[in-house]
């Protein structure tokens, strides 16, 4: 039996699951972390206790500084979208509804999706990576000696600046989308800009306005909340530096997929 159980411990199948506990035991020890920071965080915007200098230097980081590879990601999604579209669509006698669709399709969920995807891989990995380095190197040890609350201190300007910034970003991916659509359109199926942007002005509801900035709105907030806590917790020096901003990215990713399905659920089925 001893024998037995030796050689199980061996197996394969035995390293699997262990793998997968881990992982699990792993998945909930963080999702537990990042909720406490979270409630942390709202109970310190209900105070008051903002620092609104950071404050603006993050929105200035979070917004600004990411605005150039969002556009593109967006601009470029869209001008993929329509070339492959565009064209037959216009064969088969829907010209009319290229605008429409690329409205509802931008506005409901590429502009926002890109952009939180813009957002994790340049400005999530930074905030992960650089409060990493503070914990490895103490800085954060030293913030908490001085008798500052240290979740208080570094992560509400962050969280809040996502909060604040991720709506006009994604306002702004959407308007790029849209006029990158019609450009494409025109240059690959001959369709007309005017027939174009009727369409899209038919297509655009306030609904779907609203559901995507609300969406946003929950995006930036998740994504700087999740980037912070996984840096927040790193250890182990250099490669907990690596490792947490790694752990951050992909929970940023599924975490905007899982609210996008949620979106999509409560409003548009």
């Amino acid at each position: 039996m001893g024998m037995l159980h030796k050689y199980y411990k061996q197996s394969a199948t035995y390293k699997v699951f262990i793998a997968l506990i881990d992982i699990l035991t792993d998945f909930l020890d963080t999702l537990g972390k990042i909720t406490q920071n979270g409630i942390c965080v709202i109970k310190s915007l209900l105070k008051g206790h903002i620092d609104f200098k950071e404050l603006i230097y993050q929105c200035s980081r979070f917004g600004v500084s990411s605005l150039p590879i969002t556009l593109t990601i967006v601009g470029m999604t869209s001008v993929i979208v329509t070339s492959q579209v565009a064209l037959e669509m216009v064969k088969q006698g829907g010209g009319n509804y290229i605008g429409m669709m690329m409205s509802i399709l931008i506005i409901r969920e590429v502009a926002v999706i890109m952009s939180g995807f813009a957002i994790i891989s340049m400005i999530g990995s930074s905030l992960a990576s650089e409060l990493a380095t503070m914990r490895v190197t103490e800085q954060i040890d030293a913030i908490e000696v001085l008798k500052v609350n240290s979740v208080e201190y570094l992560f509400v300007p962050r969280v809040l600046s996502g909060i604040l910034m991720m709506p006009f970003i994604t306002l702004i991916a959407a308007a790029v989308g849209i006029i990158a659509g019609a450009i494409t359109a025109d240059l690959f199926a001959g369709l007309n800009y005017r027939a174009y942007f009727d369409s899209a002005w038919l297509g655009i509801y306030m609904k779907d306005l609203w559901v995507s900035l609300l969406k946003a709105v929950f995006f930036g907030g998740t994504i700087a909340l999740i980037s912070c806590s996984c840096g927040y917790f790193a250890s182990g020096g250099a490669k907990g530096v690596g490792l947490a901003t790694t752990k951050a990215v992909v929970w940023s990713f599924v975490a905007i997929v899982i609210w996008d399905m949620i979106f999509a659920i409560a409003f548009f089925f």
